[in-house]
Order: structure tokens, then C-alpha cells, then sequence
């Protein structure tokens, strides 16, 4: 029966709003995600409800359109781990209003017209980062300080290699690296053009992955490899890394999971370190938002300036994550509902 006339007026406000949403509907791939309508979310107790003006789209959004992920929520769902946007309504205690232009981590729900996030990961955004950039932060930004600073305790003037350079990941780090301090960052990407954008990002100099270790060892080892693809480029890495050095295990877009022998740690006096910044930072309430104490700063002046890749309307979210899992994508790829 159609719930009509005063009746409606009496219904919870659950009830009453509706909105637009991605869904996983089936574990089909990104060609299968859905545009559907459904009711916008009720913040609970300690959550901000927030209109979203830019979701990031990451690689573990691909792996959830197939099932691969660890996080698997039952069909059908919303994914998006992180947005950017406006404050609709915050608890009292939580420092933020109505209006506060903020990005968050919601973990779910972010591919949407609204999400609700913990008011504990829900930051203010300094005035000169826009929506789009704000939505690149959390996780890239978080990955790669967690990575070079806290996994890989990066020393003033170290050199840095990073691979996937021109990606979202890459050129968060490529900026992390040079905003604490390191000296020479070498870009490891696949095509000339990518090169250039991970020039524009700050690195120092940049080579093809075809052939990249004797490109980069021509000028000397490197103390760091931030390695976010994996695959058969594992081994080179470590030739590529002096006495003392970490090579930072962020995830396998390749697609082949490397294997390491461990005689080459012994040897050359090396680490191997794995960087799984979700498993650690949702084991420690309040750990984001130590690193983005870390790296507002560096928002605020500019040092740190996030790229933003190609951004799509919400009813081009399946385009949107093709590009990822194709890996044409540089810098961070958007959704703008």
C-alpha cells in the first residue's frame, strides 16, 4: 500500500531521503557495478553524516567487485573507503559542524550521494585543498607516510626509488619522501608521459621499468624501494638497494605475488618490510589521525599537494574502476557524484 497524504509526514527520516549509490550487486568485476537508488544512510552514535563532492577510487574497490578482497561485505553493498566533502551533521562533541568542509575514511558506503563516517576519522580540510585532492589523502598519503616513515624510518637525505610512480600510491610517496626529507627520488614508471607526471609530482628523475635497475644503479644504490606493484620487478629491487637498505612490500598490482630468497637478505645486508597500513591503522583507534597531524602541515603550505587523475561521474563508476584495474590511470582516480 502507498504510504501517502500525512502519514508520510510522520515517517522517520530514514524513510523520507533517498539518494544514488553505487552497488556491488554480483562479483562479476567492475563492468557489473550498479547505479542503483537507496535510502540515505542515519548516522549513529559517534558518526558524521556527510555529502560526498569527491570519492576516491583504489585498488582494493577493484578486488571487491571480484570477490578478492579481504573486507567482504554481503551483496549487495556500497563500496568507497574515502571521501571528501560536506558536514551535514556531527555529534556535538566531535569539533565539527554543519558546513566543515572535511575528508573521512567511511570504509564503505563512500560511492554515494552521502556516507556516514567516525567522527574520529573525519578531518577538517586546510582551504587551499580542494574536494578532489581531499579525497586522495586519506589512504595514498596514509600508506605512504606509514610506509617511509614509520615502516621504513626514511632518514634525512636518503634516496628513495619508487615504483608505479605516476599512480595514486607513487606520487603520494614521491611527495611524502621529499616533504621529510630525502634526497634523491627516482620514479620507476611505463611509459614516458607517466614519467612526466611523476616529475610534476616532485620526483627527481625518473626511469622505464623495462631494464630500471641498471637505469637507476648507473648513479648509485638507493636506500629505499616503495613497491606498490610487485610481480617480476621484486628481485631488481632489491639489487637496486644499498647496504642497510628497506624495500617496502605495499601491494602486488601486477597481479604475481614475488617470492623472496632470503640468502639475498643475508648478503647484501637488507630488509624486506610489509606495509599493510589498513591491518595496522584499524587496530589503533586514533593512529590516522596522528599521520594527518603529520602531514596537515604539508597540505596547508602546499609542500604536499595531491594529484588528482581522472575523475568520473557517478554513473561512470565501472569506467572509473577499469581504469585502475587496467592500470591507465595517473594520479587518483575520482568519483564526483
Amino acid at each position: 500500500m502507498a504510504v501517502t497524504g500525512c502519514l508520510s509526514k510522520r515517517l522517520p527520516l530514514r524513510y523520507r531521503r533517498g539518494m544514488k549509490a553505487i552497488q556491488i550487486t554480483s562479483l562479476d568485476g567492475p563492468a557489473a557495478v550498479e547505479l542503483v537508488d537507496i535510502a540515505s544512510p542515519t548516522p549513529g552514535p559517534g558518526q558524521v553524516l556527510i555529502r560526498v563532492r569527491a570519492a576516491g577510487v583504489s585498488f582494493p574497490e577493484v578486488l571487491q567487485s571480484r570477490g578478492l578482497y579481504q573486507m567482504k561485505p554481503e551483496l549487495p553493498f556500497t563500496p568507497g573507503s574515502e571521501i571528501a566533502g560536506e558536514v551535514i551533521s556531527a555529534p556535538d562533541d566531535s569539533g565539527l559542524v554543519a558546513g566543515d568542509r572535511v575528508a573521512a575514511l567511511s570504509l564503505l558506503g563512500g560511492f554515494a550521494e552521502e556516507v556516514v563516517a567516525p567522527a574520529s576519522e573525519t578531518f577538517k580540510l586546510p582551504d587551499a585543498i580542494s574536494f578532489e585532492q581531499g579525497a586522495s589523502i586519506i589512504l595514498n598519503y596514509g600508506t605512504a607516510y606509514f610506509a617511509l616513515i614509520e615502516r621504513g624510518q626514511l632518514q634525512a637525505g636518503e634516496s628513495v626509488l619508487v615504483h608505479g610512480a605516476a599512480g595514486g600510491v607513487g606520487t603520494a610517496a614521491i611527495q611524502v619522501a621529499k616533504a621529510f626529507g630525502a634526497g634523491r627520488v627516482v620514479a620507476v614508471t611505463s611509459t614516458p608521459e607517466k614519467g612526466a607526471v611523476a616529475l610534476e609530482a616532485g620526483a627527481d628523475e625518473f626511469v622505464l621499468a623495462d631494464g630500471f635497475k641498471d637505469a637507476v644503479t648507473a648513479n648509485g644504490k638507493v636506500d629505499l624501494v616503495v613497491d606498490p606493484v610487485g610481480g617480476e620487478r621484486f628481485t631488481d629491487s632489491l639489487r637496486c638497494l644499498d647496504d642497510d637498505g628497506r624495500l617496502l612490500v605495499i601491494g602486488f598490482t601486477a597481479g604475481e605475488i614475488p617470492s623472496v630468497k632470503v640468502n639475498r637478505l643475508l648478503l647484501n645486508n637488507v630488509s624486506v618490510l610489509g606495509v599493510g597500513w589498513g591491518a595496522y591503522v584499524l587496530k589503533r583507534p586514533g593512529h590516522i589521525a596522528t599521520e594527518w597531524a603529520a602531514l596537515e602541515p604539508f597540505l596547508a603550505d602546499g609542500t604536499i599537494r595531491p594529484v588528482v587523475g581522472p575523475s568520473f561521474p557517478l554513473a561512470d563508476a565501472a569506467q572509473a574502476l577499469l581504469t585502475l584495474d587496467e592500470r591507465r590511470a595517473t594520479g587518483k582516480v575520482l568519483l564526483t557524484p
